[in-house]
């Protein structure tokens, strides 16, 4: 069974970069013959040399394929030089498979987990095509004791699976796909619409750029279910959060406990003082936000998550002697869903002036008496933006109750939810196929 998926995975990532899958092989292979050597270093310094040596080699291959252009870029912008970009594609998918290659040998190094007994164990890790090229960012100590046991898929996995995959079409193929439609001609053209439409727009791309990822991540876990693989929960609510800490501990789960674990920490957590604390979150998040994207628009939306985290810790001592109600839950909640939507702004916009120009029109260029008139001429998106709020704020057991009753109920009920949701793809589909946003990270 490993060696098929294995090959199937390489070929379904040959089918998504090319030949860049030779270098996931290679990949593997040294990182594979480095853990071994830490296992078997003698000393301390020289297990610590080859850990710094897998990550040094990661990183400069993530770093010459991302952000070779961005770094060009600037050093041209200051010596006014005339700079022509290199021709360099990037390959799908590999700021995943390289934080799960330098985690695995960190891991190594401090005796969490034990070097895979094969290269083909190591390499079914690194390329499993479900979270291959969108996460979620797979554990070595979470996943490879799975794979040891090697055990059967139950009756609850495969149809838990096959539900979160519908759920997971539903989120991408149906929601995001139809409602982008209308965000994209808000971000590619900001100056030729009002406040309340930028402003539909930036929540609508709000709401797609979680109904894209977290769908995708819903088909990753769902397929890795199938074959008996948990690869852990990605998303949980995170527009539910009354504050940017929770939003983090909610919004793509398997990236922000690696950046805590393997950034945050390392750089002292809350361990070195007040001042150190905050430093080391503000940097933990800048480097999140270089993590998306190579643009000053993505470092500046780490920054200002940075420093929102920052803000909400500081301000602790005085949140917590405010009434814990519902007024002031939806106020915090508010305060929280604002900020982080005008942020994404950044994430999405062409350019940081574009982004500033979206926020301009909503501020400066805003009337309420338009509303009425935007819902008359787009129902059917403020319909689906309505229910995709009221469904997000479901609780967590009615979701479980609802994927349960799918678990046990007859083989026609699942046929014909399965049809209808075929129908519903095919009622809202594009009229082009749109890529998973994080399929360009």
């Amino acid at each position: 069974m490993i060696i098929y998926v294995v090959c199937f995975s390489l070929y379904f990532y040959y089918k998504s970069s090319g030949l860049f899958f030779l270098m996931l092989i290679a990949t593997s292979m040294v990182d594979w013959i480095i853990s071994w050597g830490i296992a078997k270093a003698k000393t301390r310094r020289q297990a610590l040399t080859l850990m710094w040596l897998s990550i040094i080699i990661s990183l400069s291959i993530l770093g010459y394929f991302k952000y070779a252009n961005f770094f060009l870029w600037n050093w041209n912008q200051m010596v006014q030089g005339n700079f022509q970009p290199l021709d360099i594609i990037l390959p799908v998918g590999i700021s995943f498979y390289t934080f799960q290659s330098i985690s695995y040998v960190v891991d190594v190094y401090k005796k969490r987990i034990r070097p895979t007994g094969s290269w083909m164990e190591y390499i079914f890790f690194l390329s499993f095509f479900p979270a291959l090229v969108a996460g979620p960012i797979v554990r070595a100590d979470y996943f490879l004791p799975q794979l040891k046991k090697n055990e059967e898929p139950t009756r609850n996995d495969i149809y838990g699976g096959l539900w979160l995959i519908i759920i997971g079409i539903v989120k991408k193929a149906v929601i995001a796909d139809y409602i982008a439609q209308y965000n994209d001609l808000i971000f590619n053209d900001p100056s030729m619409y009002t406040g309340v439409q930028t402003l539909m727009g930036v929540l609508g791309y709000t709401m797609q750029i979680y109904c894209d990822f977290s769908g995708y991540s819903d088909m990753a876990i769902g397929l890795a279910l199938l074959m008996g693989f948990k690869l852990g929960i990605n998303f949980n609510s995170p527009y539910q959060s009354c504050n940017l800490t929770d939003f983090w501990r909610r919004w793509h789960i398997s990236l922000s406990s690696w950046l805590r674990d393997y950034v945050y920490i390392p750089l002292g957590g809350n361990r070195k003082g007040v001042f150190r604390t905050y430093l080391n979150n503000f940097l933990t998040m800048l480097i999140g936000g270089l993590w998306h994207g190579a643009a000053w628009k993505f470092i500046f939306w780490g920054a200002m998550h940075g420093i929102g985290l920052a803000i909400h810790k500081a301000s602790r001592p005085v949140l917590d002697r405010i009434p814990d109600n519902w007024a002031t839950k939806f106020i915090f909640w508010l305060m929280t869903f604002i900020y982080v939507s005008l942020l994404w702004v950044f994430f999405r916009a062409a350019s940081f002036e574009d982004s500033v120009l979206i926020i301009r029109n909503i501020f400066v260029d805003f009337y309420w008496n338009q509303i009425p008139q935007f819902m008359t001429i787009r129902p059917e998106w403020c319909v689906m933006m309505l229910a995709l709020i009221i469904f997000h704020f479901v609780p967590q057991r009615v979701a479980d109750r609802c994927q349960q009753i799918f678990v046990i109920s007859p083989w026609i009920v699942k046929l014909a939810v399965f049809l209808i949701v075929v129908q519903l793809v095919i009622e809202y589909m594009s009229e082009e196929v749109a890529p998973f946003i994080y399929f360009q990270f």
